[in-house]
């Protein structure tokens, strides 16, 4: 191989290299939002099926089936 064929192959490398760095970062982010959004979720469904319940209803809508048709 000639020398510049190598050297645009290790560029290429590099590049790539940077890019699966990125989207690896980029990933991780999103892996840390999504678990945050959903503990939040789950909160929020346990505040509104506490409150469902403090209301006088026999059981959180939530957890009711929905109708067959």
């Amino acid at each position: 191989m000639s020398e510049t064929r190598i050297t645009a192959l290790e560029e290429q490398i590099a590049h790539l290299s940077r890019a699966v760095d990125d989207l690896s970062e980029i990933v991780a982010r999103q892996e840390n939002e999504l678990e945050l959004a959903t503990r939040r979720l789950g909160m929020l469904m346990q505040r509104e099926a506490h409150r469902e319940m403090d209301g006088g209803g026999s059981v959180p809508l939530a957890d009711q089936r929905p109708p067959h048709w």
